[in-house]
Order: C-alpha cells, then sequence, then structure tokens
C-alpha cells in the first residue's frame, strides 16, 4: 500500500553510515545531500569525541551521527500561494502563515552536530537504539490538516484546529503544530516492514514544528518535538483470548529494562474508568498493564539518563546544593492515546512537565494498516529538554548564529552555557480599544486574540523582542468596549538597541496593529 505523500524521511544512520531513506513508502530517487548546516570539519569532530565527557554515556558509543542529509525544496510566500519546488499551495481565507515564519523552514537545528538540540537529540536516541528503533528526523513541516488533526482523533471543535493557535497554509494544509502528524505512517511503515525488517519494532522521529504562542523566554513559534513508540504484534485471529501470551512477552522486555535508584511518585492506577479510561474493544487489562509497565520504565530510564548527564554538566561547587532527582506520573489526556500520562521531574526546586505518553489508541493503528499491533507512544520538546541541559535562559539563542553562542558547544559534550554580555531592555508600551465581537463579524474579521498582538510584533521585531506581557486591561461600564495595555520588552541577544531603533519598531507595531487587528489606538 502506498503511503500519503508527506514528505521523505531521513533516518538518522549510525557513524559508520549515511543518512537514507527507508520505507518502501517513501522516495528514495534522491540523492541525499552532504548536511549543510554542520559547523564542525572532520578534525573538529574527532576532537569532539575525543573530548566527550562521561555525562553522555552511551552516547560516545552508540549515537546516531548525522553525517548527511538532503535539502527540502525551498518554500517561498508569494501572492497567492505558498510554493515549494515545484508545488504550490493557493492561499484562501484560512492562510495566516507570515514570511518571518516560513524562513525557519529547512533550518534543520536539530542535525548540526555541534548545536545544542542536536546534541540533546543524540542523547535521547541513545536510550532507543537499533535494531530495535530506527531513528528518523521529518524535514518537511507542511501537512494536511488530515495528517495534523483527523488521523489521530482531535475532536472538530480542539482548540489547536483554531486558526489562533495553528499556521494554515490553506484551510487544508499546516505547518505542523507536533510530531505527531507522521504517526500514522510511520505505523504504517512498520507493518509494510514486518518481513524485511522484522527486528525494527519502533522508532525515534525528530521535526521543527509550528505553533502561534507568547512571546517570552520559554516560547517560540517554532520549536523542535521528538517522540517515539513501541509496537508488539499480537495473535492475528481472537487476539484477545490470547492477550495473556502478548503481555507475557511484553512484561519480558519491560523486565529487562535496567533498573534505576531514583524515586518514582506513581500513586494512581493505570486504568480509571473516567479519568484514564481502558480501551475495552480492543486491549485487556494485562495488555495495558504490561504496556505501561514497559512505557514508564523506558521513560524513567531516559528521564534518569538527561538528568545525570544535567548533573554532571553543573559545575562542582553547584552540585552539593542540588536535590536528588525525583519524578511523579500524572494522570493526562491526549485524543491519540489512553490511558495517558505526563512525567514530570522535580528540578531545582520546582516540579517540570518533561513529556507525555500514553497507550496508542488502537483505532489509530487500525487506520495505519496495522490492526494486529498494540504499543505506546511519547513525545517531548527537545528546547525544553536543552534548556535545563545547557542551562540555556532564553529559547531565543537556538536560532542565533552569534559565535558567542555557538562556540561554547561541543558534539558528544554537556556544558554549561556561559552568558555573554547582556544587552540592556528597552520597555515600551501599547494600549488599544479593540474591535467589538459584533462589528468584528460583521467586518470579515475575527474577534481579536492575545496571539494576534504576538504574531504582529514578532513580523515586525523578529528575534529583537524579548517578551511581549499584558499589564492591564478594562472593560468600559457604559460601552463594554474592551482595552487591553502590553508592554514590550525590546532587547537583542547580539547587540544594544538604540532609543531610535526601538521607538521606529514600536511605532510599526502600532500602525500594524490598527491595519491587522483592526484596533483603535488609546
Amino acid at each position: 500500500m502506498r503511503l500519503p505523500a508527506i514528505g521523505r524521511i531521513q533516518r538518522l544512520a549510525a557513524n559508520h553510515g549515511p543518512i537514507t531513506a527507508r520505507s518502501p513508502g517513501y522516495s528514495a530517487r534522491h540523492q541525499l545531500n552532504p548536511l549543510a548546516s554542520s559547523r564542525s570539519s572532520s578534525s573538529t569532530a574527532t576532537r569532539a569525541e575525543a573530548a566527550a565527557v562521561s555525562a553522555l554515556g552511551e552516547v560516545r558509543g552508540q549515537s546516531k551521527k548525522p553525517q548527511s542529509g538532503h535539502q527540502i525544496p525551498p518554500v517561498k510566500l508569494l501572492p497567492g500561494g505558498v510554493k515549494q519546488g515545484e508545488k504550490t499551495y493557493p492561499t484562501d481565507e484560512w492562510t495566516n502563515t507570515p514570511s518571518n515564519i516560513i524562513s525557519h523552514i529547512g533550518r534543520r537545528l536539530y542535525l548540526d552536530e555541534n548545536h545544542p538540540l542536536a546534541i540533546t537529540r543524540q542523547l535521547i536516541e541513545s536510550q532507543f537504539t537499533g535494531p530495535e528503533f530506527g531513528n528518523y528526523a521529518e524535514p518537511n513541516p507542511i501537512v494536511s490538516t488530515a495528517q495534523n488533526f483527523d488521523v489521530l482523533g482531535f475532536p472538530a471543535d480542539h482548540p489547536g484546529r483554531s486558526r489562533t493557535d495553528t499556521y494554515y497554509v490553506n484551510k487544508t494544509t499546516v505547518l505542523r503544530t507536533h510530531t505527531s502528524a507522521h504517526q500514522q505512517s510511520y505505523f504504517q511503515r512498520l507493518s509494510l516492514n514486518e518481513e524485511t525488517r522484522p527486528e525494527e519494532e519502533g522508532y525515534t522521529v525528530v521535526a521543527d514544528v509550528y505553533r502561534r504562542d507568547a512571546i517570552d523566554r520559554s516560547h517560540y513559534p517554532v520549536f523542535h518535538q521528538m517522540e517515539a513508540a513501541r509496537l508488539w504484534k499480537r495473535p492475528r485471529d481472537n487476539p484477545l483470548k490470547y492477550s495473556w501470551q502478548t503481555a507475557e512477552t511484553i512484561m519480558k522486555a519491560a523486565n529487562n529494562i535496567p533498573a534505576h535508584n531514583v524515586k518514582v511518585e506513581d500513586p494512581n492506577p493505570t486504568i480509571h474508568p473516567e479519568r484514564n479510561p481502558l480501551q475495552t474493544e480492543h486491549l485487556s487489562v494485562e495488555e495495558t498493564e504490561a504496556i505501561a509497565t514497559h512505557l514508564k520504565r523506558s521513560l524513567e530510564r531516559l528521564v534518569v539518563k538527561i538528568f545525570t548527564a544535567a548533573r554532571e554538566g553543573t559545575p562542582e561547587s553547584a552540585r552539593a546544593d542540588q536535590e536528588p532527582l525525583k519524578v511523579r506520573w500524572v494522570e493526562a489526556y491526549f485524543p491519540f492515546t489512553s490511558p495517558s500520562w505526563e512525567l514530570e521531574v522535580f528540578y531545582q526546586g520546582d516540579w517540570l512537565e518533561v513529556l507525555g505518553c500514553g497507550v496508542v489508541k488502537q483505532e489509530l493503528l487500525i487506520s495505519s494498516d496495522a490492526p494486529h499491533r498494540i504499543g505506546w507512544a511519547f513525545g517531548l520538546g527537545l528546547e525544553r529538554i536543552a534548556m535545563l541541559l545547557f542551562n540555556i535562559p532564553d529559547i531565543r539563542l537556538f536560532w542565533s548564529q552569534d559565535p558567542r553562542f555557538l562556540s561554547q558547544f561541543q558534539a558528544g559534550r554537556i556544558t554549561r552555557f556561559v552568558p555573554f554580555s547582556k544587552h540592556p531592555a528597552c520597555y515600551k508600551d501599547v494600549a488599544f480599544w479593540v474591535p467589538p465581537s459584533a462589528a468584528s463579524a460583521a467586518g470579515g474579521r475575527t474577534p481579536f486574540h492575545e496571539n494576534d498582538m504576538m504574531e504582529i510584533v514578532r513580523d515586525v521585531a523578529g528575534n529583537l523582542v524579548e517578551d511581549v506581557q499584558l499589564v492591564d486591561e478594562f472593560t468600559h461600564p457604559k460601552t463594554g468596549r474592551k482595552s487591553f495595555c502590553y508592554r514590550v520588552n525590546y532587547r537583542s541577544l547580539e547587540r544594544t538597541l538604540t532609543n531610535e531603533e526601538t521607538n521606529k519598531l514600536h511605532e510599526m507595531v502600532r500602525k500594524e496593529l490598527v491595519e491587522r487587528a483592526g484596533v483603535e489606538i488609546r
């Protein structure tokens, strides 16, 4: 069966081999070009490997080290369409993807071996290695709404579908909001490879993802996710009758996962009829318990690996004050898994959400031509992990091309980021009345949303803005009109901004708010 045309995948090959296209359903006829984004020569890479610290452990010996990869066709925003190579996606009333977002497509930071995101990716991949797991990258972010939402079971009214949250190329095409947009195709590939590559029962995939969001030090409209899944075969005839056999196989695999000595809080039952229901039509209790055990042990091991690396990358003088690592499991909801959980880590005095996971919905596997398989999946944000590992305080830095940032990182090493001179901030406020909802609807505008403010500021000032905060909100007692006041913090990561520069930028923000959002400046 031919797989959906979602773009060619890249397998992140081991040190001795290149990245190769590896699925019968994907085109392999295109030559894979050398990795253009790498900043290191072969001699530099050799020195980096020789200097690799013990914090990475398995990464030194086992990690997938991408040596080559193909470029996706350039993406351009043109009048009436978004052009990618020879293909043009016509724009329509749903289109809200600006050129400054499109300019990020194809950067592939996760393949630059000396970039902190690539180092983080390799650390995670070291826990999910071949032949059981294939490690892949998805360079093309343009997917259908069906791939991004429908096949994953997102309800029609899910807020993630809104134009305020998602970048639409047109009504039926988006910039993916998560790596899960590719789950169906990977499940199909595992099923198709049953005879040619039976040892591969799981995968990891890394990709850039896009969401309209706040402007602050921990949010950026383009970021990177990594997810993994592990499946097991079931008897084709009456699988529930023989579910004990499948559960036994999974538990045997779970018991082979190395133990750790970290305290884990897991107070809730695996299954709860309301909060975390069993897929009663498809899975037995025994299978679900076994999958959950394998999933949780795998991810606890991953988190221990990550935070051990973070601790070992911390100066010895600061380690004495660090509390012992603790993790806890929290019940969660995702449209495409059930039961589902989030894993949180107590780190530097706070509980931090690290990842989300669960037992894959069987409806998704059935629609992916893998009805006789069951398993788990998880996803995490690379930036969140990398910020903890390298002590990077501002998410904008990942996109910096400043040598003072890039020169601090080397493949195979976890090193704490040393801030260079912090440039002064310049705060400027903008207050405005928003159009009444009825007037907006009658005029064809969508009602004002805070993400509209964020998008306009990003379009005008790009990475010269550190954060935007709502500082005042007012509703007129007679007219009912609403007014908002936002504080924009202009601060470059690389140089001092002049008052003249920030004044010009802020005036452009004010003008764009009037023209694009229909507000009335106060």
